[in-house]
C-alpha cells in the first residue's frame, strides 16, 4: 500500500476509542491491550498509521516512555508495523486467508440452520400468491419483460417509500431479483478495479465479497452495537478519498445498530465534501420491535442525489420470493436499469405481483412479522443469559440478529463444534477482514423460539465439552443472509 493513500488516526481520537483509566497499572500494557482489542474486534481497521508516540503520549498525560512501551509490546504480538521515516500502523499477527467460501450453499443438511438470519413466510403469503395468479393473465399478454420493474409494484415502493418521509416517484425505483442483485447491480455501475469502498466493519459478508469481485480496494471502519461514530465515518472517506461506501443505518447486520438522524445527518454531509455515493441498504428497516421515535430513511438527508437505496422483500415477507429494489435519481435509475440487461433483463413477474399484493397488507403482514420476532428475541436472550452467562451482547431495537462476543478464543473453533453438535453458526471472522472480529459469532432470533432454546443448549455443550465423538463436520461452504 502507498503510503499516501494510507489512513491514519489522530492521537485524540486514539484516546478515545481506548479510553484506558489513568489509575490502569501498568498503563503501558492497558494501552496496548486496549489498542490490541480494538483491533481483533475490527473497531481499529488494519493498516490505520498509529498516531506519532510524543502526540500520543501528550494527549494521553503520560510519558513518551510509556507510549513507547506500549507500541513495542503490540510490535512484539504483531498488532504493529514500523518503518523508519515511516511511522507505525496497524497490523495483524498472521491474517488468516482461508479458502473456506461461505456463500456457497449445501443444501438442507440437517442441522439447526443460526448461520442465515431468514425468516419463515407470512400467513398471508397463499392468499397474495393467489390473487397474483389471478392477476397473471393480463401480464401474459406481454411478453414478460420489463428491465424497470412492473409499474403495479413500483407504484407501491414509492408510495411507501413517500409515507415513510422520502418523497418518492415510481420512476425512482428499479425492481431487481433479490437485495443481492441490486446491490451487485450498484457496485458493478459505481465501483471498478482499484476504487476505495468504504464498508462497515462488522458488515453483511455478502458486500465484501462483491466489493471483492469488482477490485475495489475495501477501507473498513469500525462500528460496534453502539453504533458510527460521525468523525470516524468523515474521516475514514476523506484519508482514503472512497468512491463508494456501503452502510446499512437501520438494525445493521450483524450488529443491530441503529443510526440516529444526527449521524445520518453527519455522513451525508461528510459525502457530499467528499464526492462519495452511498449504497443505503435498508433490507431489515421495516422491523423495528421495540418502536419508539421512527427514523427518517437516510436518503432523506440527501440534497444532492447521491444516496441508491436498497430494499427487499427477504426480511419482512420472505426471501424465496427473490424479490428486491433500488431507490435513487431517475438518470441513475434509467443507467442501473440499462446495466442489468447482461445480467438478467428482468425480475419474474408472477413473484412481482405477490410483492405487490403484500404491500396492500403491509401492516398486517408487518404485524405478524413484529410479534414473531420479539417472542424469538426474548426466548433468545433468556437461553444465552442462562445457559451461557459469560457471553456478552447488546440487545438491539430491531432487525433479526445478536452480535454476541464469546468466551472461547476462536469462533472458527466455536462454530466447528456446534456443528458437530447440529448447529450451523456464522463466525465473526466472516463479517470482517483480515481474520478480525474471531472473539463474536452472529446468532439470528428469526428461528421458532423452542428452535431457538435446543439449539442454545447445543452450542453450551459444544463449548463445554468440545466437539462431539463421531459428531457431523462443519461445512464452511454454507449460504449467509
Amino acid at each position: 500500500m502507498k503510503s499516501g493513500l494510507m489512513r491514519y488516526l489522530s492521537a485524540a481520537q486514539v484516546a478515545r476509542l481506548t479510553a484506558v483509566p489513568a489509575e490502569a497499572r501498568p498503563y503501558y500494557r492497558a494501552l496496548a491491550d486496549a489498542v490490541r482489542a480494538l483491533i481483533l474486534d475490527g473497531r481499529l481497521p488494519v493498516r490505520v498509521r498509529m498516531p506519532a508516540e510524543r502526540h500520543l503520549a501528550a494527549t494521553l498525560g503520560v510519558s513518551r516512555t510509556t507510549v513507547t512501551a506500549a507500541y513495542d509490546l503490540l510490535r512484539e504480538r504483531g498488532y504493529l508495523d514500523s518503518r523508519q521515516g515511516s511511522g507505525s500502523w496497524t497490523a495483524l499477527p498472521d491474517p488468516s486467508s482461508t479458502a473456506d467460501n461461505p456463500w456457497l450453499a449445501t443444501g438442507q443438511d440437517g442441522l439447526i440452520q443460526l448461520h442465515a438470519a431468514a425468516p419463515p413466510a407470512p400467513s398471508a403469503l397463499r392468499e397474495a400468491m393467489a390473487e397474483a395468479v389471478e392477476d397473471l393473465p393480463r401480464y401474459g399478454m406481454g411478453n414478460g419483460y420489463d428491465p424497470m420493474g412492473l409499474p403495479v409494484l413500483r407504484e407501491r415502493i414509492a408510495a411507501r417509500y413517500t409515507a415513510r418521509g422520502l418523497a418518492t416517484l415510481p420512476d425512482q425505483i428499479l425492481v431487481t431479483t433479490g437485495s443481492q442483485h441490486a446491490l451487485h447491480l450498484a457496485m458493478s455501475l459505481l465501483a471498478g478495479p482499484g476504487d476505495p469502498v468504504l464498508v462497515e466493519s462488522p458488515t453483511y459478508t455478502h458486500a465484501i465479497d462483491v466489493a471483492r469481485q469488482r477490485g475495489a480496494r475495501i477501507v473498513p471502519v469500525g462500528i460496534s452495537h453502539e453504533g458510527w461514530q460521525a468523525d470516524l465515518v468523515a474521516c475514514a472517506l476523506r484519508q482514503s478519498a472512497a468512491r463508494v461506501a456501503y452502510l446499512m443505518p437501520d438494525f445493521q447486520n450483524p450488529t443491530g445498530a441503529l443510526m440516529d438522524d444526527a449521524t445520518r445527518a453527519a455522513v451525508a454531509g461528510a459525502a457530499r465534501r467528499t464526492d462519495t455515493t452511498i449504497v443505503i441498504d435498508e433490507t431489515w428497516a421495516e422491523l423495528d420491535l421495540d418502536g419508539g421515535d421512527g427514523h427518517a430513511p437516510m436518503a432523506a438527508f440527501d440534497t444532492d442525489n447521491r444516496m441508491v437505496t436498497i430494499g427487499s422483500a427477504s426480511k419482512l415477507w420472505w426471501g424465496g420470493l427473490r424479490i428486491g429494489w433500488l431507490r435513487a435519481g431517475t438518470a441513475l435509475i434509467r443507467r442501473l436499469a440499462v446495466r442489468r440487461a447482461a445480467v438478467d433483463i428482468a425480475s419474474p413477474v408472477l413473484e412481482q405481483l405477490v410483492v405487490a399484493r403484500l404491500f396492500d397488507r403491509l401492516e398486517e403482514t408487518r404485524a405478524e412479522r413484529l410479534r414473531g420476532l420479539r417472542a424469538s428475541r426474548a426466548t433468545l436472550v433468556a437461553a444465552l443469559r442462562e445457559r451461557l452467562p459469560a457471553w456478552q451482547f447488546a440487545v438491539p431495537r430491531g432487525g433479526g440478529t445478536l452480535w454476541v462476543r464469546h468466551d472461547c478464543g476462536s469462533a472458527v473453533s466455536l462454530c466447528e463444534a456446534a456443528a458437530t453438535r447440529g448447529v450451523r453458526l456464522a463466525a465473526g471472522t466472516w463479517f470482517g477482514l483480515e481474520g478480525t472480529l474471531e472473539g463474536y459469532v452472529r446468532v439470528p432470533y428469526t428461528l421458532p423460539p423452542p428452535v431457538l432454546e435446543e439449539a442454545v443448549e447445543r452450542i453450551a455443550a459444544a463449548r463445554e465439552q468440545g466437539p462431539a465423538a463421531g459428531g457431523r463436520p462443519a461445512d464452511a461452504l454454507v449460504p449467509m443472509v
